[in-house]
């Protein structure tokens, strides 16, 4: 297991240069400039600043000096956030993302493996309809359509929890977001969670264990639960990376100040080290959980840690 983790780490390193590159090339293909929206500025003021950022640079040229800024962690200056680099604006806007994502990845994993197991326990009955139907209704709806009608009905009709960050502190300004992201994840996990349960009760070693007289609640517990995990453990790595770096939809319908909505900014202003920040950031942790996700694999199914 050790040799096989340290070859996936050493194997996630030519990934996450590639994806370095590809973000590079494509952030500065977009038309226009980080300072385009500036007032008219003169032929010399313009190649000052372009030569104060080493835009006057050729793209291989400013590649290599991004690089070399990466290895010393160093992540450049923001163009617009003038007064601060992309590490601070990072490191301000991310500790909000992981709140919201943490509790938004809690709540789904509760409801949803606990929706997906009664479903399961229950196959072909009214219940297991019912949570089908709910899950691919969640699947279903994108969230831009799901958070306007929660503020809509919760905040503007109801007046039970504020409609933004900034109208209301404490808890209260918490819920409907964390709920809005958790939606569909849960949706999803719910689903994984009753095909794979349904597919592990069938199995012979399950069935053996019924004839053995092993209660149900026995045989989920130390039998069929473990392997049922596998098919959600493998989407928890990458579900886990995109919900903690911040969902664009939801930071931007309620005002909060995360990773989504400076990663908007960034894009539309063209800052071009703010974008690459947060892409790296995104991509480290896919990769991150993703090891830790086969790390899992090994622990709930010891033939794929022997391998």
């Amino acid at each position: 297991m050790l040799r096989y983790a340290i070859l996936r780490i050493f194997g996630a390193i030519p990934t996450l240069l590639l994806v370095i590159a590809l973000a590079f090339l494509m952030v500065h293909a977009a038309p226009g400039g980080p300072f385009d929206a500036e007032r008219m500025l003169s032929p010399e003021v313009e190649a000052n600043i372009a030569r104060a950022y080493h835009l006057d640079e050729s793209l291989p040229q400013q590649f290599v000096r991004y690089v070399r800024g990466l290895l010393r962690g160093d992540l450049g200056p923001s163009y617009v956030y003038l007064d601060r680099n992309v590490s601070e604006v990072i490191s301000r806007a991310l500790p909000v993302s992981m709140q919201l994502g943490v509790l938004a990845m809690l709540l789904a994993i509760v409801v949803g493996i606990a929706a997906g197991l009664t479903a399961a326990l229950s196959k072909n009955s009214f219940i297991d309809r019912f949570v089908t139907g709910i899950a691919m209704t969640g699947i279903s709806v994108p969230v831009f359509v799901v958070a306007p009608v929660m503020v809509l009905v919760f905040a503007v009709y109801l007046n039970w929890f504020p409609a933004s960050w900034t109208g209301g502190g404490g808890v209260s300004r918490l819920i409907l977001p964390v709920v809005v992201l958790a939606l569909p994840q849960i949706a999803y996990i719910a689903r994984l969670t009753r095909a794979s349960m349904i597919g592990v009760l069938s199995s012979d070693y399950v069935r053996t264990a019924r004839a053995q007289g092993l209660r149900t609640s026995s045989i989920i517990r130390y039998h069929a639960l473990k392997p049922a995990m596998l098919p959600l453990v493998s989407y928890m790595g990458p579900a886990i990376a995109g919900i903690l770096t911040g969902s664009v939809v939801v930071e931007q319908v309620f005002g909060i100040p995360g990773l989504g909505q400076f990663f908007v900014t960034g894009a539309l202003n063209r800052d071009y080290t703010l974008v690459l920040g947060i892409v790296i950031l995104y991509a480290a942790l896919v990769i991150g959980l993703n090891l830790i996700v086969d790390l899992l694999y090994g622990i709930l199914d010891p033939r794929i840690g022997g391998r």
